[in-house]
């Protein structure tokens, strides 16, 4: 049998492998936007939510052909808070650069988190003035986490998905000063991608980092490291070199994530007697999501519509029973 060869692992793609430096990760609209108009998605594309719990869940299988089509299953899920949010300022962007930003929010919680003018603007004159000039419109929005676990609000802009700036403009005009809901943008059994950080190691070696293999046990120079950092010239060790550093707290995606339920908690209690272990209490809309989701409880993160749509995942179709204790 040939000797296996295995000299590395771990994707150059994620480079370099350091912390981030804000908690909720930027989401490239400029490619999202145009799928979501293919596949008739209107309104905002996104939404910040909190993960709160991972059970296991009994659902009935609706999905066609379906070996268990019929029956009650039990599926690993994820269950994310989202509380209401709201629009903090509308951004005005022409050709893909932004050319100005309106506040439109009045919240007296809001004045005392972030620092804000004090000047009186008239927001339609402003909008009006603005709409020649651009051409594009994202919106500002902010959460009312204060109604779950914190006080101060998270922050992220959102793209709005439409044909023309004149449609976006007057969807983010019914929704000025009012709270936005998770219903208003999402539905039961569709399709999210999930945006936020994984939980953060500290520094760990290369074994634990880039899954290198032990080496044998009599080796003089360490067993957890890789074998050589390189050739003699030139003389430096490159990045390519797996070697010991940060591991975690890094941003990713995770694409096509099922939503099996969605709903408020005054409708539907799904809170254990003590609450969920490191989170507490849901007091406000929640999600039931397939599958896990990165970070630790309390992790924010941003939903949005799906990038590139799985047909497998797409089919399947599973009706809420219950949580299993």
């Amino acid at each position: 049998m040939p000797k296996i060869s295995k000299p590395r692992e771990g994707s150059l793609a994620y480079w370099p492998r350091k912390r981030t430096k804000k908690f909720l990760p930027r989401v490239n609209w400029d490619n999202l936007s145009p799928v979501a108009l293919k596949n008739n998605k209107k309104g905002l594309l996104g939404f910040i939510c909190y993960k709160s719990a991972m059970v296991s869940v009994l659902v009935k299988d609706n999905t066609q052909h379906s070996m268990t089509k019929g029956k009650n299953i039990i599926v690993p899920c994820s269950i994310l808070s989202c509380p209401p949010i709201k629009i903090f300022s509308l951004r005005f962007y022409k050709d893909g650069k932004v050319i100005s930003e309106i506040n439109v929010s009045n919240d007296k919680e809001l004045k005392k988190k972030l620092k804000l003018t004090k000047k009186q603007i008239n927001v339609e004159e402003k909008i009006k003035e603005l709409k020649e000039k651009a051409d594009d419109l994202r919106v500002i929005v902010y959460s009312l986490v204060k109604r779950e676990f914190k006080k101060t609000p998270d922050l992220s802009e959102i793209a709005v998905s439409s044909s023309n700036l004149d449609e976006k403009i007057e969807y983010v005009k019914k929704f000025i000063g009012k709270e936005i809901r998770i219903n208003d943008i999402f539905n039961k059994n569709e399709l999210i991608d999930i945006h936020g950080l994984t939980k953060g190691k500290g520094l760990v070696g290369p074994v634990k980092r880039f899954g290198l293999g032990l080496k044998f046990h009599k080796t003089e120079k360490g067993v957890r490291g890789p074998g050589t950092l390189g050739p003699w010239t030139p003389s430096r060790v490159t990045f390519r070199a797996p070697l010991a550093g940060q591991l975690g707290m890094f941003t990713r995606a995770e694409y096509n994530k099922k939503i099996v339920e969605i709903n408020d908690i005054k409708k539907e209690d799904i809170n254990l007697k003590k609450g969920f272990e490191n989170y507490g209490l849901i007091k406000t809309d929640f999600l039931i999501l397939k599958g896990s989701v990165s970070g630790p409880e309390k992790r924010q993160l941003i939903i949005t519509s799906p990038l590139r749509k799985t047909k497998s995942t797409e089919k399947e179709n599973f009706e809420y029973i219950r949580i299993l204790n």
